[in-house]
């Protein structure tokens, strides 16, 4: 979700209340601490969360936002699938039942583990179209055009999403893309019965849906919001579909879609050619990786920032005593939110994609530099984000959707994909079904000026012909001696990275079971603006006051990103899964 937060990404700023939420040790893992949230934060009571325990199995799991997706994965999963052949068929599943998130009009990133130990990262993020300008957003005078990067075609990046299933299933799946393909298509002709979380979604852009003619003939009915029980069918989607079916990615790049897709573009002021969708390509680069406390974490590297700087929040975070504070404590969340900061400082300034920039992961990284960094923390006093500059010192040179699978050989596929906004730029190109990225925005439209999710970042991200936009998408996977522990990721922009962070460290450190890890309400501190964005429940009246003092800066929201996790409970070997409780339509499932 964006920072400026439009209101139809479905975030609303409320006033906190009080909680009841106090820390347990991490010794009682499976058990709730004695917190509640707020009923206004969600569906959801202090006496629902206190019993919140995830989905077990035995065998296989899948945990998406959307229950159709979910039971997709698990059916390809029992013909004999493995853990890449069911992400593949869930991300096509998605594109259909899960329209605002899901795509193939996108792009994103996919960490997989093999049960042999190996560790993958793909990347099939958008690019930036090859009659891109670094300054296409700015007017006469300098000045960045609002609406210009999320609401125009001129906002759409070159879709990645066709080429990365593709890239995946031929490389390590099992089944031929016929097989995992047809849930998707049938689930688009046929349609399916929408459920309260579809609707939910769905009503926070009907407005926008009615603009436009071929968008209201299938998200309206007849004109009219969709309500619970009604019937959603995507013909043409089916039918773009179908075409990949028989064609794969070369009927997606070189073939009628990519074709209609530059038509629209080029008929609405965009900048789409049919050469942008020939010379896409996808890349597999080895993950980022970090210890912490006996944990491995596994996660993205550039073009996303996600690994990097989940990483350098954990190694900032590795001497204290979490655990021994509490969840929610004054003295954890004063912590955790001055290491996001420093760490957002630095993920602002130095990444971008590595075929354009250098990266300093390995500096950033180093023991030397977080203990340097770390070392600026005040006990009692909040750093203001003004005083904090990236930490290597000046630059040389110039809501998507999560889901996690893991199969009965013990591979694990973690996957975060997006078309940024809300059905993303909220249009669809002709007949072809689907709507288009607006990832554009993502890039800096100008340096210093903030993006819509608040981001204020440099050169190193500006736009560049060809380039992929940095990116907070962090599908991640967490080891445990060498053994699969976790699988886990959110969307929600720039709060992805609290999120799958949050989600860890709730079970690590504060004890919870992985329901509880991702149901407990979050904060996010970004570096600008200095402000700490969190949801209510987290902090007791008392304890704000007193972070409040210390010169910490609160906003409330009802919720963000939605985290959809898998956890391999180390003392039963069965795996739990957890459907976040901020997507009520979506599943965990295994057998």
């Amino acid at each position: 979700m964006r920072n400026a937060f439009p209101a139809w990404v479905a975030i609303a700023i409320l006033a906190a209340t009080p909680a009841t939420w106090a820390a347990q040790s991490s010794s009682a893992r499976h058990k709730i601490p004695r917190q509640a949230l707020d009923a206004t934060a969600a569906p959801t009571t202090m006496a629902a969360l206190a019993k919140a325990m995830p989905v077990t199995a035995k065998h296989a799991m899948v945990v998406s936002a959307q229950h159709l997706a979910s039971q997709v994965g698990v059916d390809i999963l029992k013909q004999g699938g493995n853990a890449v052949d069911a992400a593949v068929a869930v991300g096509y599943a998605l594109a259909v039942v899960h329209p605002c998130c899901g795509n193939i009009g996108g792009g994103g990133f996919m960490v997989v583990h093999l049960a042999n130990g190996r560790n993958l990262f793909l990347d099939f993020r958008e690019k930036a179209p090859l009659k891109a300008t670094p300054t296409m957003y700015q007017d006469a005078s300098g000045n960045v055009i609002p609406g210009k990067s999320t609401g125009s075609y001129l906002g759409v990046g070159v879709p990645g999403t066709v080429m990365g299933m593709d890239a995946a299933l031929k490389k390590y799946g099992s089944m031929p893309l016929q097989q995992v393909i047809a849930p998707a298509i049938k689930l688009a002709r046929d349609g399916f019965v929408l459920q309260q979380g579809d609707i939910n979604i769905l009503n926070e852009r009907v407005k926008d849906f009615a603009k436009y003619p071929n968008v209201a003939a299938t998200f309206l009915n007849h004109g009219k919001p969709y309500v619970v029980g009604d019937r959603l069918r995507q013909p043409q989607l089916a039918h773009t579909l179908e075409l990949i079916e028989k064609g794969g990615a070369r009927a997606f790049y070189r073939g009628s879609i990519a074709r209609k897709v530059v038509a629209a573009s080029q008929a609405q002021g965009g900048i789409l050619s049919m050469k942008d969708f020939a010379d896409y390509s996808v890349t597999w680069d080895k993950p980022v990786s970090c210890d912490y406390h006996g944990y491995t974490i596994v996660s993205d590297p550039p073009p996303s920032s996600g690994g990097t700087t989940i990483c350098q929040i954990l190694q900032i975070l590795k001497p204290y005593p979490l655990a021994q504070w509490g969840y929610g404590s004054v003295n954890s969340v004063h912590t955790m939110i001055e290491a996001e900061r420093r760490a957002f400082a630095d993920r602002n300034t130095y990444l971008g994609d590595p075929a354009f920039v250098k990266n300093p992961i390995d500096k950033l990284l180093s023991p030397q530099h977080v203990a340097a960094m770390r070392a600026t923390i005040k006990p009692d006093k909040a750093t203001p984000s003004s005083e904090i500059k990236g930490s290597l010192g000046p630059v040389e040179g110039t809501n998507t959707t999560d889901y996690s699978v893991v199969d009965q050989h013990g591979n694990a596929v973690a996957v975060t994909y997006t078309i940024n906004y809300l059905f993303g730029v909220g249009q669809i190109a002709g007949d072809t079904g689907f709507f288009l990225n607006n990832e554009m925005d993502d890039f800096t439209s100008k340096p210093g000026v903030p993006n819509s999710f608040g981001l204020v970042q440099g050169r190193i991200n500006q736009i560049e012909p060809g380039k992929r936009p940095l990116s907070s998408m962090s599908p991640t996977i967490v080891l445990r001696d060498g053994k699969l522990f976790m699988v886990t990721g959110s969307p929600g922009g720039s709060t992805i990275i609290s999120t799958t962070l949050e989600s860890f460290l709730n079970v690590a450190e504060f004890g919870m079971n992985m329901q509880q890890a991702v149901d407990a309400p979050r904060l996010h501190e970004q570096w600008l603006p200095d402000q700490v964005f969190v949801e209510p429940g987290l902090l007791t009246a008392a304890a704000q006051r007193k972070l409040e003092g210390m010169g910490h800066h609160f906003k409330a929201v009802k919720s963000w990103g939605a985290d959809e996790a898998i956890l391999v409970n180390p003392e039963t070997g069965l795996l739990e899964g957890a459907n976040d409780r901020r997507r009520p339509a979506g599943l965990a499932a295994g057998y």
